[in-house]
């Protein structure tokens, strides 16, 4: 018999799972709670039910918590973890303590099939989606989930292409039941597949950031194969009427290199398509791989961007690297 995993289910699918045992509301909500809060790996120790209910659980679930098999810890103490699924997909996930914020970087898909040429992720291939579930126990499993604040979808993976799946496991990080993190805290990245940025804007609350590398579309085509398929101006656009609300943010990133998307045409490009929005600009250093002639623009030319587009009007900020050392910054991740 193939038992359910409790992971992955919202308060709701566990009542539709314990309803016909005869038992309520509040015992779901218990099971939920010592899941998602508690990290309980054992259904035996499930809090706040009757024990009878437990025996009648482990005849038809299991808690669908699995750990890390392996970790890699950076001279920033950011900490880069391995998991496996049950059904053998391979996952990095990476943990950044930054005084009293801390995030969990979860991936969405074992590898990615966007075909980015600066993210290495893309030449790990693709071999599947992930559950909601699987996305969810990246956060749970970790020895450190008690102390998570954020949660950022920047991993492996292209969110927009697992959406149901991604938005699953925003409800359920965010529901009181379940990890109760403030959608405000969560940031779930995209390389802009129109259909699904639109669909994930009106279903969730959750904050969205928008992977440009160029405001141009001839050029952005060359690193982001998409961009064929789902133009980046139609998404700007899309985030550009979207109308905010409780604090939400939407925001692009926007990754440097030097002497090919950092001259002024291209902060000019910039402020012309940003011109009039309350989407804001988080500028990244590019990490260099290997058989690579590029690299990142300077300090200097990072801050220039970043003084002009807030002279402009723009909301703008340069994003600090983590675990470049133990390739656990974005665009690096890649099963190895």
């Amino acid at each position: 018999m193939v038992k359910t995993s409790l992971c992955g289910l919202t308060s709701d699918e566990i009542l539709d799972l314990i309803i016909p045992l005869g038992y309520t509301r509040a015992h779901a909500i218990s099971i939920s709670n010592s899941i998602y809060k508690k990290s309980v790996c054992d259904i035996s120790h499930i809090a706040k039910i009757p024990l009878r209910l437990k025996a009648e659980l482990r005849n038809i679930a299991l808690s669908g918590i699995y750990f890390p098999l392996a970790s890699e810890v950076s001279v920033d103490k950011s900490i880069k973890y391995l998991f496996r699924t049950d059904t053998g997909k391979e996952i990095e996930t990476v943990y950044i303590p930054d005084n009293k914020r801390n995030t969990v970087c979860v991936s969405t898909q074992s590898g990615c099939r966007m075909g980015c040429s600066f993210c290495v992720t893309a030449r790990h291939g693709f071999r599947g989606n992930l559950t909601a579930g699987e996305i969810v126990n990246q956060i749970i499993a970790l020895p450190q989930a008690a102390k998570v604040t954020h949660v950022v979808f920047m991993g492996m993976g292209e969110p927009m292409d697992n959406l149901e799946n991604v938005l699953k496991a925003c409800s359920i990080i965010t529901a009181e039941w379940g990890l109760a993190i403030s959608s405000r805290n969560i940031t779930v990245s995209t390389v802009g597949i129109a259909s699904g940025v639109e669909q994930f804007l009106l279903r969730s609350e959750c904050n969205l950031t928008l992977s440009l590398f160029s405001p141009f579309g001839e050029e952005r085509i060359k690193i982001i194969p998409a961009e064929s398929q789902y133009p980046v101006q139609k998404t700007i656009d899309i985030m550009k009427k979207f109308p905010l609300r409780k604090k939400r943010r939407l925001s692009l990133a926007y990754v440097m290199i030097k002497d090919l998307n950092d001259t002024d045409l291209h902060l000019e490009g910039l402020k012309a398509i940003l011109r009039g929005s309350s989407i804001r600009v988080n500028l990244l250093s590019y990490h260099h791989v290997s058989n690579d002639q590029n690299c990142s623009s300077s300090a200097e030319r990072m801050q220039f961007f970043k003084h002009n587009l807030i002279v402009s009007g723009i909301s703008a900020s340069i994003r600090k690297s983590r675990g470049t050392d133990i390739s656990a910054a974005c665009g690096l991740l890649a099963i190895r």
